[in-house]
């Protein structure tokens, strides 16, 4: 089976103890027999290695460090969070904000913690290894804002976490006005608006705004894209698929994420403008379906299942 493995650092890729590439952006491949039970070391640069089992066991139920998908006959491994190497508790930040005290701390991993009437404790992930606060009012309540790297956390009066997401920019008044990045092609963010009572924060409004025009090589991803995160895909249709687009989210399903297919899949259908919509089955597991698009006039013409 063809094993394909990424990873969010820069990593060297070690399967059982032999160097076998480094993997950074973009994927290695390996031809492996799962009843082989190789055993796979992904190793980052600056942190410790994360290693697993390739076998009939990970492929069904894979450990919460990676995304696993399966491809139908490859699968592809995805690593997004390993341990630092430094395991020392160190305090990054600390305040007192409305009668609670808010930590951020690193110890192998970046955490947030508020105590107060309440208390809760989270991962806050390695865009807090900096962090700068600011109090803010927010319809007329004081929150307070936690700002990473291109991240914002909000934590409310009460001691709550109200917001987290990676941020563009963030504007307070009598709503939040937040810009949202997208993993997508396009570069594509999403302007929302959210109203707060000071306990929730509710989404009142988005549009979706793309960095960069669509270009005959991207137009079918961006589409896809577009159509999970339910911004304007209409414009991507002809005329004649046009009347079409409202059942189109009904025959696409419940997917949660748009790839680009692996080079196995390009090789058996060269020529092909197609995308990989993921499926969750369970935590860390997706199933892809390969969706193409033909072009007519560089509009999608019809949309129909590969593979």
């Amino acid at each position: 089976m063809k094993i394909f493995f990424a990873s969010s650092e820069p990593a060297a890729l070690k399967l059982n103890g032999e160097y076998a590439g480094a993997v950074n952006g973009f994927e290695q491949c390996a031809d492996l027999d799962l009843k082989d039970n190789v055993f796979a070391e992904v190793c980052p640069a600056g942190g410790l290695p994360a290693g697993f089992f390739i076998n009939e066991a990970l492929l069904s139920s894979p450990p919460e460090f990676m995304d696993l998908y399966l491809l139908g006959g490859s699968v592809l491994i995805s690593l997004h969070s390993f341990k630092s190497a430094d395991l020392q508790l160190k305090i990054i930040f600390q305040t007192m904000f409305c009668g609670n005290l808010v930590t951020v701390f690193s110890q192998g991993e970046v955490y947030l913690s508020v105590e107060g009437q309440k208390y809760f404790f989270r991962v806050a992930g390695k865009k807090f290894l900096r962090v700068t606060a600011e109090e803010k009012t927010l319809a007329g309540y004081p929150v307070l804002a936690l700002y990473g790297d291109n991240a914002l956390i909000l934590i409310s009066h009460t001691g709550e976490l109200i917001f987290e997401n990676e941020v563009t920019n963030a504007l307070f008044g009598q709503t939040l006005q937040a810009g949202l990045p997208l993993k997508t092609a396009l570069g594509s963010v999403a302007d929302c608006e959210y109203e707060y009572d000071g306990n929730e924060l509710k989404l009142t409004s988005f549009e979706i705004r793309d960095a960069v025009p669509a270009d005959e090589n991207s137009i079918h991803i961006a589409f896809f894209e577009t159509v999970l995160y339910s911004g304007d895909y209409k414009k991507y249709l002809s005329d004649e698929l046009l009347p079409h687009a409202g059942s189109l989210r009904e025959y696409l399903g419940n997917f949660t994420e748009v790839i680009v297919p692996m080079a196995d899949f390009c090789a058996a259908h060269p020529g092909v403008c197609a995308a990989g919509l993921c499926y969750p089955v369970k935590p860390n597991l997706l199933n892809v379906k390969y969706f193409a698009a033909e072009l007519k006039d560089g509009k999608i013409d019809n949309i129909y299942s590969v593979g």
